[in-house]
């Protein structure tokens, strides 16, 4: 039987931009220990470690996973690198926090999970739209029958001009399938299909369809020094085995001044989620119904409603961030979410939209289970 953990002991895998966001979030964190940090590059592990006064640096990863006072370790690295390293941390025996997506490619992720129960070791994945108070709200709607019966969702996110690096942010590993495995749906996309994924309850995936497009202009020495091959605009169309749907839209850049925000609908009601443009919101979270044959658009006061959840829920801190709820969940205080699952489909429906793309048509699950090939990058 495991200990109770009233401090649980970090190690930081990654100590680029992503890595020093979590590191950040952790500093906040009751119960949370940062013990050690691993970069291949020295200097930025030393630098973070001095920032965040972590006592231990690392640029060698095994030695890392090697210590025997660690918990949990958190993988900030590039999408086809998480794989071997996720799989080596939880066969030396720590439970595992993955920055999104799972992995570059279902097989891998399919092979995290696989890992995660041979060894026992719990497997999260940081998918932070889940812990929105939009979301808290959706899943407080659909739970109590408000929208009726479910039927379709639809999954947008925009950007106008935000592609990574050849848009002037970010860095060119973002922009080649080498490293990251795709563009605008697994680095943006992922946040947006997992949440409608979550609040429709993880149905099971029957087929896909989807488009592919790179199309805008960008600096010419920019695109040669990135190797940009990746999508900036997907589209695809998912159907699930109980009949449910959902379209995705998921753009890096376009020439378009938004989007609606996500969406779901119901025999008796929908919900409209806000609009972002990148990180920004640009409309409010909606609730639509009919009432005594009188059509209802409304508005909901989430800050009331998370100031009272809050009061009257002991752990509602929980579920304030990934970050908070993964030191809840190894606490033992709250159940981990199914991020990992989650992920895992998410990471079905991206990889089934390329296929489909490849193939000009349609493609099923199991196709694209059976087609799935690692691109995982070994451990050094």
């Amino acid at each position: 039987m495991e200990r109770k953990m009233e401090r649980v002991r970090i190690g930081i895998i990654g100590a680029g931009i992503i890595g020093k966001s979590h590191m950040e979030q952790y500093a906040a964190i009751d119960g949370a220990e940062l013990v050690a940090v691993c970069d291949i590059n020295e200097a930025a592990a030393a630098q973070a470690a001095g920032q965040y006064g972590i006592p231990h640096l690392y640029a060698d990863i095994r030695a890392m996973l090697a210590r025997d006072d660690l918990d949990a370790v958190d993988v900030c690295l590039h999408n086809n690198f998480h794989a071997p390293v996720a799989i080596a941390a939880m066969r030396a025996g720590k439970h595992v926090y993955c920055e999104k997506p799972i992995a570059g490619t279902y097989a891998d992720g399919r092979a995290m999970s696989e890992a995660a129960e041979e060894t026992g070791k719990k497997l999260h994945v940081q998918l932070s739209t889940l812990y929105k108070k939009e979301t808290k709200a959706a899943k407080s709607l659909i739970d109590a029958g408000s929208l009726g019966k479910l039927y379709h969702a639809r999954s947008n996110g925009f950007r106008r001009r935000g592609r990574p690096f050849v848009d002037g942010f970010g860095a060119a590993p973002f922009t080649r399938k080498e490293t990251a495995g795709g563009g605008a749906l697994l680095d943006m996309g992922v946040y947006h299909i997992a949440q409608l994924l979550y609040l429709l309850g993880t149905p099971d995936i029957s087929r896909i369809t989807g488009k592919l497009y790179q199309e805008m202009e960008m600096d010419a020495a920019r695109r040669e020094s990135s190797g940009f091959d990746v999508e900036e605009l997907a589209l695809g169309f998912v159907t699930f085995r109980d009949g449910l749907t959902m379209d995705i839209n998921e753009a890096w850049s376009v020439h378009l001044g938004g989007y609606e925000g996500s969406s779901i609908v119901g025999s008796k009601g929908g919900i409209r989620l806000p609009a972002y443009d990148s990180a920004k919101p640009t409309a409010p979270f909606s609730f639509h119904t009919t009432i005594a044959d009188l059509d209802l658009d409304s508005t909901l006061d989430m800050d009331r409603m998370d100031i009272r959840r809050h009061r009257m829920n002991p752990n509602e801190d929980a579920y304030d961030s990934s970050q908070q709820h993964w030191i809840a969940a190894l606490q033992g205080r709250v159940e981990l979410l199914p991020t990992a699952r989650i992920a895992l489909d998410t990471m079905l429906i991206s990889e089934g939209i390329y296929a489909a793309d490849a193939r000009g048509g349609e493609v099923n699950a199991e196709e694209v289970r059976a087609l799935s090939r690692s691109a995982a990058v070994p451990m050094g």
